[in-house]
């Protein structure tokens, strides 16, 4: 849940449990022996000379956000593409500010942090999310030829 800093909108952000465990990790400053993966990118980046600028959540396409991030490195500013669960857990580890833009704020709607929290559920249904019931039941409905067949 990504809350405005001069307000009180929310950005609701559905992650996988792998980079919310990375992002939780970084809130509660757990240190482990070796690094992450997340961690590994922060310093591969430093390392060859570029530092991350910012990062925006840029777009939503069929319920999935994009985002980017904007790495400056010999005086050029690069966009990478980048998943916004990624984003987040890195601009967490290199204390880089995240942004997204005004029109993803409305899509979300305009509820507050305290009324997201409230409810316990996601936007009405003109919104692209789903709400949990309603995740569950789409969910339980899906045939496992959905889901293709897995090659390795």
């Amino acid at each position: 849940m990504l809350k405005e800093l001069s307000g009180e909108r929310v950005l609701p952000i559905w992650i996988g449990p792998g980079e919310a465990s990375a992002i939780a990790a970084e809130l509660a400053a757990m240190e482990f022996a070796r690094p992450l993966t997340h961690d590994l990118l922060c310093a591969v980046m430093k390392q060859l000379g570029g530092s991350l600028q910012k990062v925006v959540i840029n777009r939503v396409e069929d319920s999935t956000y994009y985002a980017e991030l904007l790495v400056l490195k010999n005086g050029e500013l690069i966009s990478l593409d980048a998943r916004p669960s990624d984003s987040i857990a890195i601009a967490l580890r290199s204390d880089t500010q995240i942004f997204a833009h005004e029109e993803l704020l409305g899509i979300a709607g305009n509820l507050s942090a305290g009324e997201w929290e409230s409810t316990g559920k996601e936007p009405s249904s003109s919104s692209p999310f789903m709400g949990p019931d309603e995740l569950e039941e789409h969910l339980r409905s899906l045939n496992p030829e959905d889901f293709g067949r897995f090659t390795p």
